[in-house]
């Protein structure tokens, strides 16, 4: 049994599905969260309950910061009772939230100035296949990052892309799968949109698609949501708000053009103003005017 002790920030969806595939694969896994209940559940489950990343980061020479954007982890890593001033010299960071690569550059910077090693290691996959220690990481970092993160790596993750040892192009890669993420779901929303308004059964439309060359993994995984009613936000609206807001500007700061990405970080952009920012991605299949989405099924249906 592997008794490394790996410290966890953040338990989402993404989160706690990364803490249970490390307990099961033998890691001492400490956790925190800012929600008390959920850090207490999985203390329940065997893993050791923390109230700050300063005081996880006491106890663990690798923490996993899997929270939602740059803030975030500059706010868990550097704030008050940030992990980073606590962690022992030559402990890793292990960086999942999906970020700007400039972002992810600047902090492989920082860290390796206070002698911390740092790997930009973005996931995908869904809470699923996180529960399930079978996402993907797409990484990047020096050698010194890879050794110490191996079994951990291998703990939380079906498959690992080693994508070079220069901070920053984990993180490239990502918001390039966000970019097309972003896209299915906005053409899936107007796919869907378009069928309802022309009158076709939206749960033939869905089994036709899904068996047809239009599918793709997010017209199959999210269309589902739509056609129960059910807007609970696994990955909300303001996340690609915000993603796509990423793919922008660094395809700005080059002056290369998204006219896809741009419509649709558009459209997301409208179903957050419109106050569904907060629901579920799919959510933005109800910016479409003049069509009836579908409505709730009793239990019993």
């Amino acid at each position: 049994m592997n008794n490394k002790n790996v410290g966890v920030i953040g338990l989402g969806a993404m989160g706690l599905g990364i803490a249970r595939s490390l307990l099961r694969s033998g890691f001492n896994v400490h956790a925190c969260d800012v929600r008390a209940a959920v850090t207490e559940q999985f203390a329940s489950e065997g893993g050791v309950a923390c109230d700050s990343p300063a005081s996880m980061a006491a106890a663990c020479d690798v923490i996993i910061t899997v929270v939602v954007n740059a803030e975030q982890t500059e706010t868990v890593l550097f704030g008050e009772n940030g992990a980073v001033a606590a962690l022992k010299p030559g402990s890793l960071v292990i960086g999942c939230a999906t970020v700007a690569p400039t972002f992810a550059i600047e902090l492989g910077q920082r860290l390796t100035e206070k002698g911390l090693l740092y790997l930009d290691a973005p996931i995908s996959g869904g809470a699923a296949k996180a529960a399930a220690g079978q996402m993907t990481m797409m990484t990047s970092g020096p050698a010194d990052s890879y050794a110490k993160a191996d079994a951990i790596l291998n703990g939380m993750a079906g498959k690992v892309y080693r994508l070079g040892d220069v901070h920053g192009l984990g993180s490239k890669v990502k918001i390039i799968n966000q970019l097309l993420a972003g896209v299915h779901i906005a053409a899936s929303a107007e796919a869907m949109a378009l069928g309802l308004r022309e009158g076709v059964d939206a749960d033939a439309l869905y089994e036709v698609i899904t068996n047809s060359a239009g599918n793709s993994w997010m017209f199959e995984n999210r269309v589902p949501h739509i056609l129960k009613a059910d807007y609970t936000p696994l990955s909300a609206v303001d996340i690609f708000v915000k993603d796509l807001g990423l793919v922008l500007d660094t395809a700005r700061a080059s002056k290369f053009p998204l006219p896809l990405s741009s419509t649709a970080h558009q459209m997301f952009m409208q179903a957050s103003t419109a106050g569904f920012g907060r629901e579920d991605d799919s959510a933005v299949i109800k910016i479409f005017p003049g069509i009836t989405l579908p409505a709730a099924k009793a239990a019993n249906d």
